[in-house]
């Protein structure tokens, strides 16, 4: 069972980025799971001194996480037309892992105006060797819609962009 692990580049507990993440985990076919990594705000700032003495327990979690899952399933926001700050410390921590590269990587986009992250996002990732997906990138407008994952499921626009995006994600497993 292929297991996929979601980031949200967004804190806010009702962003419209977690929902799409969500969404996709409600229309996702069957025998695929999914871990929702929901503690980027608890994770420390990054500094090599600390990654020498041991890592945190927060970030020995998500490495082992990342490690754990067969593909990533990235939502992130832009902010100032860049990558949230509290994101790209997280992608950070992950640089000095062995779990991170060659993981396929599926970029969902939950506003179309947020192009700069989006571009900012996968130098960020390519550069640590992720494995982005072109195929499985998604972006949608959701932005001030205040749609919740079931809605955003069932819409007959979105809905047949997250499964395209999730089923290259998948099929990018194990293919290389």
């Amino acid at each position: 069972m292929p297991l996929v692990l979601t980031l949200c580049g967004s804190l806010r507990a009702q962003s419209s980025n977690r929902s799409l993440l969500g969404a996709a985990e409600r229309i996702a076919p069957a025998g695929v799971a999914f871990d929702h990594y929901a503690a980027i705000d608890r994770l420390p700032h990054f500094n090599p001194d600390i990654e020498q003495a041991g890592l945190p327990g927060e970030v020995a979690d998500l490495r082992r996480r990342v490690g754990a899952a067969d593909a990533i399933l990235i939502s992130c926001p832009e902010y100032a037309r860049g990558i949230p700050g509290s994101f790209k410390n997280a992608l950070d921590w992950l640089v000095g892992g062995h779990e991170f590269p060659g993981k396929p990587i599926a970029l969902f986009n939950a506003s179309p105006r947020a192009s700069d992250a989006q571009a900012s996002l996968r130098l960020v990732l390519t550069t640590m060797s992720g494995r982005v997906i072109d195929s499985a990138a998604i972006s949608v407008a959701l932005l001030a819609k205040g749609l919740d994952a079931e809605t955003i499921a069932a819409d007959p626009v979105i809905r047949p962009q997250i499964v395209a995006g999730l089923g290259a994600l998948i099929a990018a497993i194990g293919s290389n």
